[in-house]
């Protein structure tokens, strides 16, 4: 029957469902005031530019695979707004906070749905504990980026994301399609895990038109959302059990199926999950690949994901002793190879300015 809870619910609190704070009372709870707002508004046209190549920057979307120590992330922020600074004139650095872990099977789901790592599951904790991080780093003048993984979370999280993904796991899913066709900042869609391009080339051309689907209000009622479409959802190459994607052939071959979609051949190149082979150490030297490219005068290449923390690599959940700033889910690049990696990328941008110099004072002449 239609509201009784299915089979093999399991209860919490004597319940199989419970029911959570709606968007607008939180929003009312922790709200971002005007400059916050304006601060988000300013990077998503920012981060717009470099991928429509109004701006000749690069993106560099950076941080932890996924938030479960706020006070490490936090630590970790304040080190990347001063890289970031730095950098400013060859990358725009953005922030991972990826509050939600998709899960091929089973294991820790994230933050937001769990935050005391314990399966106690508390959403309520999560929800807050999140939005409060964002602020925080919307303080820092740090622009955030996060997958989108429940349908749901963007009516509590989105007004404070500057930049978004959608997995590989849910690039083919028509719901999460239709909800990048709604959402107010940058959308990347990833290739599928199998590696295949197409899978999010038509997750690109699905997001830039208009749809009309469910969701949920603000207020936790059911609305019936007419979306405009996003014109700034674009690919992302992340390899997959095909192999890597990131060299020059993969990059050509992405950006003439996107021409042939009569998309805008723009590509952002994740440099971990099957592009290292889930190697962290390999990041920098997929990055410098990359670079490469980029420095040659590749201007298809509009931006980088790299995985990042205080320390690198990973450690289980379940440890005694658990060493802060690294990773519980996915293996990480450690900072001091953060750095130098993202200053090798702005060096790669500044080569590709004199590459473009050269040819068009070689056009001139």
């Amino acid at each position: 029957m239609i509201g009784q809870p299915s089979i093999g619910a399991v209860p919490v609190d004597g319940k199989s469902v419970v029911e959570v704070t709606s968007p607008a009372r939180l929003l009312a709870e922790i709200p971002a005031d005007q400059s916050v707002t304006a601060k988000v508004a300013t990077w998503r046209r920012s981060i717009e530019d470099v991928l429509a190549g109004r701006d000749d920057r690069l993106l560099a979307v950076v941080g932890p695979c996924s938030v479960h120590d706020v006070s490490a992330t936090k630590l970790y922020a304040q080190y990347l707004r001063e890289l970031a600074d730095e950098l400013a004139d060859e990358l725009v650095v953005v922030m991972r906070a990826y509050f939600e872990k998709p899960r091929t099977t089973v294991g820790w789901t994230g933050l937001l749905a769990d935050p005391a790592l314990d399966d106690t599951a508390d959403i309520e904790a999560g929800l807050r504990l999140s939005r409060e991080l964002l602020l925080d780093l919307a303080e820092l003048d740090l622009p955030v980026a996060t997958e989108w993984v429940s349908t749901l979370a963007a009516d509590y999280l989105g007004d404070l994301i500057s930049y978004g993904a959608i997995g590989a796991r849910t690039v083919e899913s028509q719901v999460h399609r239709q909800l990048a066709s709604a959402l107010p900042m940058p959308i990347g869609m990833k290739n599928g895990t199998s590696g295949s391009l197409q899978a999010a080339v038509d997750a690109v051309i699905t997001a830039r038109h208009p749809h009309r689907f469910l969701a949920a209000g603000d207020s936790g009622s059911v609305t019936w959302v007419r979306s405009s479409g996003n014109a700034a959802a674009h690919m992302i190459l992340r390899g997959g059990k095909s192999g890597p994607n990131y060299g020059i052939a993969s990059v050509r071959r992405a950006a003439a199926m996107l021409r042939t979609a009569c998309l805008p051949p723009a590509v952002v190149i994740d440099v971990s999950h099957g592009n290292s082979g889930k190697d962290h150490a390999k990041q920098p030297k997929v990055a410098a690949a990359v670079g490469a490219q980029v420095a040659s005068g590749v201007d298809v290449i509009r931006g980088v994901m790299l995985e990042s923390f205080l320390v690198g690599g990973r450690q289980d959940i379940s440890t005694t002793d658990p060493v802060f700033g690294q990773s519980i889910t996915d293996a990480c690049l450690g900072w001091d190879d953060t750095g130098t990696t993202l200053r090798d990328l702005a060096a790669s941008v500044r080569a590709s300015r004199r590459t473009c110099d050269s040819a068009n004072w070689l056009q001139l002449a």
